[in-house]
């Protein structure tokens, strides 16, 4: 999957501020893990194959780091100024913000990259995706946003946005070209929105 960046002081999205196209404000994901937890795959059977471990050979290293969306609950120790006491730190990972064609990736639709273990939410389109496969992740800075520039990278679809949400919030917008675009592709009307290019 091709994946780019944006950040809210583009001057393409000044108009709109820190907001995404559902109204919500963007949201940054939560710093990378170091590994991310190996998803296995299908691997193909041929018979007289010597079946050595792949995950062992390509994942050699330092250890993996377990995947969840649930809260984690850590110790910690704080000093007060009658002692020190335990306190429980609750956190839970943020879900960050991505901008896609919403009739390939529909709006609510939450996958994670595998290589950093980060999730995402699309909750976000632009003009400049419209009609292709790109998801343009949310970071909080420019200086964020040129660091990750455009990458190739596998990803996990942890759920399904609802294209028929998608098609109900876009239609009253279709006086701009990108958004006709996947409203005529929501619809099933292919030929029209590859007209629109």
């Amino acid at each position: 999957m091709r994946t780019t960046a944006y950040t809210h002081t583009e001057s393409d999205h000044l108009p709109y501020g820190n907001h995404n196209a559902l109204g919500g404000k963007l949201h940054a994901a939560t710093g990378a893990i170091r590994r991310a937890e190996y998803t296995p795959r299908a691997i193909a059977v041929n018979p007289g194959d010597d079946l050595t471990d792949y995950r062992r050979a390509s994942y050699s290293g330092p250890a993996l780091e377990k995947f969840s969306l649930k809260e984690t609950k850590t110790t910690k120790l704080v000093k007060t100024k009658h002692g020190t006491k335990k306190v429980v730190v609750t956190s839970k990972p943020q879900i960050g913000s991505a901008a896609a064609d919403w009739s390939r990736w529909p709006a609510g639709t939450v996958f994670r990259l595998i290589s950093t273990g980060q999730v995402y939410r699309v909750d976000d389109y632009g003009w400049a995706l419209a009609g292709r496969n790109t998801i343009d992740l949310y970071m909080p800075s420019r200086h964020e946003m040129n660091s990750w520039g455009a990458r190739e990278e596998n990803i996990q679809i942890l759920q399904w946005g609802d294209p028929n949400a998608s098609l109900r919030m876009l239609s009253g917008h279709q006086a701009y070209r990108h958004i006709r675009r996947m409203v005529l592709e929501l619809q099933g009307n292919d030929a029209a929105a590859a007209a629109l290019d």
